[in-house]
C-alpha cells in the first residue's frame, strides 16, 4: 500500500454542507473508489484556513485514473459549489510531501 497525502480548500462558510454530503456518499461511489484501488480514504478539515487534508492508502498494483468516469465526474459536479476547483470541476488538489516518519 502506497500512502497518498494532498490537500484540497473549501469554500468559505461551506463546512456544514460539506460534512453532510460525506455523510451521505453515494455506496457506488464507494465501491468505484475501492475497485480502482483507493482505501482507507480520511479527509481533515483545517477550521481556521478551510483547508482539507486528505489521506489515501493505494493499492500500488491497481491503476487510479478516475478523472475521466462518469460517476466520478458527477461527484465533482456535486461538489463544486463547496470548493476550489478545476475547470472541468475536478476539486483543486495539491500533493503535500511526507517531511517525516517516526521510526
Amino acid at each position: 500500500m502506497k500512502q497518498v497525502v494532498f490537500r484540497m480548500k473549501l469554500k468559505p462558510g461551506c463546512e456544514v454542507e460539506y460534512r453532510k454530503r460525506h455523510e451521505v456518499i453515494w455506496p457506488e461511489l464507494v465501491t468505484l473508489l475501492k475497485q480502482n484501488g483507493i482505501k482507507n480514504y480520511n479527509i481533515y478539515l483545517d477550521k481556521e484556513t478551510d483547508t482539507l487534508i486528505a489521506v489515501q492508502h493505494v493499492d500500488e498494483g491497481l491503476v487510479v485514473n478516475l478523472h475521466e468516469n462518469p460517476l466520478m465526474l458527477k461527484w465533482w459536479e456535486h461538489m463544486a459549489d463547496l470548493m476550489e476547483v478545476n475547470p472541468g470541476q475536478s476539486p483543486v488538489v495539491v500533493d503535500l510531501e511526507k517531511v517525516f516518519s517516526m521510526p
